[in-house]
Formats: structure tokens, sequence, C-alpha cells
């Protein structure tokens, strides 16, 4: 079935209706058909996998069985797919931001991950999110299913788990475009968005495609010039290709590394324990988008959990056990402790956070974890103990 343009405007209205702030719907060539967009992204994904910029996310770098990777291409894993449906939610706060000024000794948990739901309980934005999505499915299937198309309809919902590369779909379905921070870029909402995509079967007419944003980042480099540890890579040295070495990224650093943190990297990482929020709090459209505010009715849905801010770091060190389940379960942050709760990553961020605090108060704890014979943990807690003691701040 192919869609006209009442139809995709019919979509995204549904879609907005789902609780999303922004949406629009983006093609996916047929099999043997060619796309300037497709192959661009595919060979993009494929670079920067080789440079080994994906550092060791596996899943990032799965292949199908000619080699080629699933990601880079939708119809590699979803031969079927004709069309993405892209939702974006904006989960802008009026909390401070990241390089606001905050107690001694505090640590830094990302935006994204501080929110939780009217009863103060935390919220996974994927637990948050797919709901919706599939709200969205099954009106998509009532109203273009077998009986008016004739034939059987197939989609399926991701929220950041699919082998797809949602943000070139969002920058084709005009939801914005892609920044030198990497994120997705839209004027009037800024970068503060996660996305969710339904892959349908449905074709899209080309009178329906969306026309992109218009690239607004100009000769701004405040993201690049502001991220400490030089992941966001200058454009001009990479064919104009906006990219991040995710193996220098905090947000990769105290999230996805499952062992030790280079230690040229730790100084660097600051106060942060869980991802990062620099690149964004820096951004001029960010700063205009919360100026004008309308986007801060989202905080209504998903308003962030004051301990959450800011948060001292000798509090977070004396979360374990039932405690730490209490105050992360169902949060993003919990997600760290079940990856491998042996090799305690929250604790060796905290840690590394309390070496680069100049609070020498920490070091009691510091030297306990030190002496406490997990690895990881160890190595990171002495590291920082000996950073307290030479005075760095």
């Amino acid at each position: 079935m192919v869609l006209t343009e009442q139809d995709r405007d019919w979509i995204v209205e549904r879609a907005l209706a789902a609780g999303f702030t922004l949406a629009g719907l983006a093609a996916v060539p047929a099999e043997g058909e060619s796309s300037a967009d497709n192959e661009r992204d595919d060979r993009r994904f494929a670079a920067w996998v080789a440079a080994g910029h994906a550092a060791d996310m596996d899943y990032l770098q799965r292949t199908d069985a000619a080699g080629a990777l699933l990601r880079g291409d939708a119809r590699r894993a979803m031969p079927w797919a004709r069309s993405v449906l892209v939702c974006a939610f904006n989960y802008d706060t009026a909390a401070p931001l990241s390089l606001d000024p905050a107690p001694p000794g505090a640590g830094w948990i990302a935006r994204y991950a501080q929110s939780g739901d009217a009863r103060g309980r935390a919220t996974d934005y994927h637990d948050a999110l797919l709901p919706k999505l599939r709200a969205i499915e099954a009106e998509l299937a009532a109203r273009f299913g077998e009986k008016r198309s004739g034939s059987t309809l197939k989609t399926r919902c991701y929220v950041d788990t699919g082998p797809l590369l949602e943000r070139g779909f969002a920058a084709r379905a005009g939801i914005g475009w892609i920044g030198k921070n990497t994120c997705v870029l839209n004027q009037q909402q800024g970068s503060w968005l996660l996305l969710g995509v339904v892959v349908t079967s449905l074709e899209l007419a080309p009178a329906a495609w969306a026309v992109p944003a218009a690239d607004r980042c100009g000769s701004c480099t405040r993201c690049i010039d502001a991220c400490p540890t030089a992941a966001l890579l200058p454009p001009e040295a990479n064919r104009g290709d906006r990219l991040m070495d995710a193996s220098r990224c905090i947000a990769y650093l105290t999230i996805e590394k499952k062992d030790a943190v280079p230690e040229p990297l730790r100084a660097p990482m600051g106060r942060h324990v869980f991802g990062c929020d620099i690149c964004q709090d820096v951004c001029p459209w960010n700063a205009k988008a919360s100026i004008a505010s309308s986007n801060i009715a989202s905080s209504k849905v998903a308003p962030p959990r004051p301990e959450l801010i800011n948060p001292p770091l000798d509090w977070l060190a004396s979360l374990e056990g039932p405690a730490f389940t209490r105050v992360f379960r169902g949060s993003p942050v919990e997600r760290t402790r079940r990856q491998t709760s042996r090799r305690k990553l929250f604790r060796r961020n905290v840690a590394i956070a309390m070496g680069n605090s100049g609070e020498p108060r920490f070091l009691a704890q510091l030297d306990a974890w030190a002496a406490g014979g997990e690895p990881v943990l160890a190595e990171a807690a002495a590291w920082a103990a000996t950073r307290l003691r030479a005075g760095h701040i």
C-alpha cells in the first residue's frame, strides 16, 4: 500500500496525540532500489565502525551473512521495510544544567536519567516510550491493515534497540538536522530529544516525503570545543561528517564501558557518574528552546527527581543492594548495575568523580574501596585517592 500526503498527516497527528513532541515519516527504498541518503548513511556508518569509534559496543557491529553491518541499511534486518515513523519526545526540564554551579562533592547523572513518575519513582525512557509506540502501531494496523490494503501490514517498534540508524531517518523525516554534537537538533525544540521508531511495510509516495530540516549549526563549534575528552570529531577532518568517537565519550565511559576507564580520560570525566550532557548544555539552540520554554511542558510527563540532580557523591557511594534498587529501580542507571554487577561499574564512576572533586573527605571511602579486592573498582579508587592526596582539583 502507498501512503498519500493525507495518510502521512494522519499518522503524524496520531503520533502527537500519543504524547510525542515531534513526528515524521521517512521512506525506505525497496529492495534493489538505490538511494543517495541510504547509501551515504551506510558508508558513513561502516567507516565509523572501521575506525574503531564504536569501541566495544558489539551490538552496533552485528553483520548479516554477507558481512554487511545490519544497522547500515534497515533492509538487511527487515527486507519488508518501506517507511519509518520517527517519533521524538522532548525531555528538557527547568532543572539545572551540568555546567551550572553545584555543591562541592556533587556528582552528575545525565538529564534523561533524572526523570520519575508522579509518585517519584524512577522511569526508564525505553519503558516509558515503547507503550506509546505500541499504541500507534495498533492504530496503523486498524487503519492500514489487510482490510484496506489487501496485504498483511508488517510493523516493528524500537526505542534505541533496533538495527537501524534512527538519526538518519529522523533527519529525512524532517524532525531536525544532525548537529555537530551528533544529536538530532530541531530549531524549536533543541536537541533534548529521545527517539522512538515504528518501522512499517507501508510505502511512502514521493509526494508525501518530508522536507529535510535546514542545517543551522553554521560555523558554531561550541559543542566540539566544550567536550572534555575530545570525543566530537571536527567535521572538516571527516569530509564534513559529524562524528563522535564513542571510545572517548563520557556517556560511553560511564555507561557502556565494562572494565577500567583509560587513565588519561579519568580527569576529564569530572563529576560525571552516569552519562554526560555537556555538548547539549552549551548548544545555543538548546538555550533558545529553553527560553521559549514551550517545550518545558514535557517535564510534566517526565519530571526530574530532586535527589538525582547534583546528587552527593558520598550518598551515591552508600547505595548498595536493596538501597540501590529502591533508588534506581526502573531507571536507566539500573542498567549499569545489571550489565555486570560484579565489576561495580557505578561505584567505579563514583570513585573517579570523587578523585576529581578536590574533596579530601572522600579519602576514607576511596581507601576502603581500594582495599576491597574487586579489581576495577579498587584500581579506580586507588587512582582517585592518589589524585586527592596530590591536591588535584
